[in-house]
């Protein structure tokens, strides 16, 4: 691929992500989605207010907000991203973009720039009613908010490469199920909705293995104050641990996304759109 025709490609998957970003939130069916999960997730924390960390006077409400946008982080970046590929080789877009010059590197910068544009929606929509909401989030102003920035960047590098490589493993749009049980359980355990030094350490030493954790302490640190810190494990932040572990997951996740994804891409073809749309009409 020429410089140029990298360069044209690049520009028709910036587009393309952007009209994706746009009909996602414009599109009545996906704004009711967000605004029950929003509900959900700001009645949970609502009603977890007046309880308090352990050991100190501070709301574990407000110690769960940073959390939850770390979690979410994590779900869109592997289960959307895995889910999103899935329903393109199921629909033929996949098929499309490979038929077209250039087509799959455009496909990917699209993703790459609708999913981007997806999270820093979302952590906007969750942070700014938190700030008004809860007391003690983002202590320090806009150092807070540079802290979040470099979490999130981070975050977007470890968990879109994961994302996109299990998704060019998943063979039907019934197993992604098979991606969401796991990430449940990771929630339960990674420190998520009360802190992770209540766990066992066994369960505490699983949980550090996956970003999910991480990507919720690095969450933490930017948006809680100083005293949140002794529920922690150390009572540290871990600053560099958090970005070495985050790092981690985003060279396995760059060696191994563009591998699965070129075997994906060389398998589809006509007969095997086809095929999936047969076995889909059977099911209905």
């Amino acid at each position: 691929m020429t410089a140029s025709a990298q360069r044209t490609a690049a520009r028709a998957g910036l587009r393309r992500g952007f009209i994706e970003f746009r009909q996602q939130w414009t599109n009545r069916d996906d704004l009711i989605g967000q605004l029950v999960w929003l509900a959900m997730i700001f009645g949970t924390l609502f009603f977890m207010r007046g309880a308090h960390l352990p050991g100190t006077s501070f709301s574990l409400g407000t110690a769960t907000v940073p959390s939850v946008i770390g979690a979410g982080l994590v779900f869109n970046g592997l289960s959307a991203v895995a889910g999103s590929l899935v329903v393109d080789r199921e629909d033929g877009t996949l098929l499309r973009a490979k038929a077209t010059p250039n087509g799959m590197f455009g496909y990917l910068v699209g993703k790459v720039t609708t999913f981007s544009m997806i999270q820093v929606a979302s952590i906007v929509v969750m942070l700014v009613p938190s700030l008004f909401l809860f007391d003690g989030l983002a202590p320090d102003g806009l150092f807070s908010l540079l802290n979040l920035l470099w979490v999130l960047a981070a975050g977007l590098v470890a968990t879109m490469p994961i994302g996109a490589a299990v998704g060019s493993l998943i063979q039907d749009s019934r197993m992604l199920a098979l991606v969401m049980l796991p990430m449940l359980g990771l929630g339960a355990i990674s420190g998520i909705f009360y802190p992770i030094t209540a766990l066992p350490v066994w369960l505490q030493d699983v949980a550090q293995v996956f970003p999910m954790y991480w990507l919720g302490l690095g969450m933490r640190s930017a948006l809680l104050p100083d005293q949140a810190v002794v529920v922690e494990i150390g009572q540290s932040w871990r600053p560099w641990a958090t970005l070495g572990v985050l790092l981690a997951w985003a060279v396995i996740g760059l060696v191994l996304a563009p591998i699965l994804l070129k075997r994906m891409a060389r398998r589809e073809s006509g007969s095997s759109v086809a095929a999936r749309r047969e076995r889909a009409l059977q099911r209905v």
